[in-house]
C-alpha cells in the first residue's frame, strides 16, 4: 500500500452500502475495494453518513487509507443532481441535521409511489421495497426497483426504469431536495470539499449544464466526477475538457451498488486524464491513514 497519493492512485470516491441503496454492508464494501485493488477508498451513502465510522475503523483493520464521503440529493432546475461531499468531519452535527432533513420526505414520498403502482396493478410495493432498506427514512426508487424485479414485474432493476418509477411512468412521485447552496454549505462548514457527481447523467442542455457549473463554483464547489460507472468514454473526455476549462478538481468513482447490479466494480475504472488535477490531492490532510501505513 502506497503512503503517498499520486495522480494515478487507484481512487475510488463513489460508493453505496446497505446505509443507502446499496446491497453490501460497508464492512464487506470495504473488502471489496480492497481485494479489488484500491488505493483510496470513500463510501458516499445517499442523504447519510451512518455508515462512516463503520467504513472508515473497516477500511483501517484492511490497512486501507480512507476519506469520509456522502452524496447529496439536490432540486436544480426541476430535476435531482447529486453532489458527492469529499474528506469532511462526519460528526458534524450541522451535516447531520441538514441530510436528516433532506431524508424527511422519503417515507411520504414512498407511500405516494406505492399507491401509483396499485393504480396499475402493483400491490404491496411499499411493504415489499421497505424490507430491502428498513428504515422508512432511507427508502428510494433502488429498493421499489428490486421490488418489481423480486414480484416478477420486471427481469431487471434496468428494465424497471424503463417502464417504471421515471417522470410519465407509474410509480413517478417528484420530490423537492436540499437546494444546491445547502448541500454545499454543509458539506464545507463539515471541512470536506464538493464535487458534482456523475454530470453525464443528468441531460441538461449545454445552457442548463453551465448554469449548474457555474452556480456549484458560485457557492464554493470545487470538483466534478469524470470518470465514473455511467460514464462513457465520449463523457470522459467530455467532462475532462469541463474540469480543465472550469479549473475544477477531478473526481473517480464506480458508483457501486451491488455485484449484480452495478455497470462498473469496486476500482475497475479508467484512470484520470494527466492534465487533471485529482480532488484527492487536495484533501491529502484529510485522508485517514491506517497504522501501518506511514502518512505523507
Amino acid at each position: 500500500m502506497t503512503s503517498t497519493l499520486h495522480p494515478l492512485t487507484n481512487a475510488d470516491l463513489h460508493c453505496h452500502s446497505t446505509q443507502s441503496d446499496g446491497t453490501l454492508s460497508p464492512e464487506a464494501l470495504a473488502r471489496r475495494a480492497s481485494d479489488n485493488g484500491v488505493e483510496l477508498w470513500a463510501l458516499t451513502d445517499h442523504d447519510e453518513v451512518g455508515g462512516q465510522q463503520r467504513a472508515l475503523d473497516a477500511a483501517s483493520r484492511l490497512g486501507l487509507p480512507y476519506l469520509t464521503g456522502v452524496e447529496i440529493s439536490v432540486t436544480f432546475a426541476g430535476r435531482v443532481v447529486h453532489i458527492v461531499g469529499l474528506g469532511f468531519d462526519h460528526r458534524d452535527a450541522g451535516l447531520i441535521e441538514g441530510l436528516r432533513r433532506t431524508r424527511g420526505g422519503r417515507e411520504q414520498r414512498a407511500r405516494e409511489m406505492a399507491e401509483d403502482l396499485a393504480r396499475v396493478g402493483v400491490r404491496g410495493a411499499f411493504e415489499g421495497a421497505l424490507k430491502y432498506v428498513g428504515n422508512p427514512e432511507l427508502i428510494s426508487r433502488t429498493h421499489f426497483a428490486r421490488f418489481l424485479v423480486e414480484a416478477g414485474h420486471c427481469t431487471d432493476v434496468p428494465e424497471v426504469f424503463r417502464r417504471y418509477l421515471t417522470e410519465g411512468r407509474p410509480g413517478y412521485v417528484e420530490h423537492r431536495w436540499a437546494s444546491l447552496g445547502d448541500a454545499l454549505r454543509w458539506i464545507h462548514a463539515a471541512g470536506g470539499i464538493a464535487v458534482i457527481a456523475h454530470p453525464g447523467r443528468y441531460g441538461f442542455t449545454p445552457t442548463e449544464e453551465y448554469a449548474l457549473i457555474t452556480e456549484f463554483i458560485g457557492h464554493g464547489g470545487r470538483g466534478i466526477e469524470v470518470v465514473t460507472g455511467s460514464h462513457t468514454a465520449d463523457d470522459i473526455r467530455r467532462y475532462t475538457e469541463t474540469a480543465l476549462e472550469f479549473d475544477l478538481l477531478a473526481s473517480r468513482g464506480s458508483d457501486f451498488h451491488s455485484p449484480e447490479e452495478s455497470r462498473c466494480d469496486l476500482g475497475r475504472l479508467d484512470a484520470l486524464s494527466g492534465r487533471l488535477r485529482p480532488v484527492w490531492q487536495a484533501l491529502a490532510e484529510r485522508v485517514h491513514w491506517p497504522a501501518a501505513v506511514a502518512t505523507p
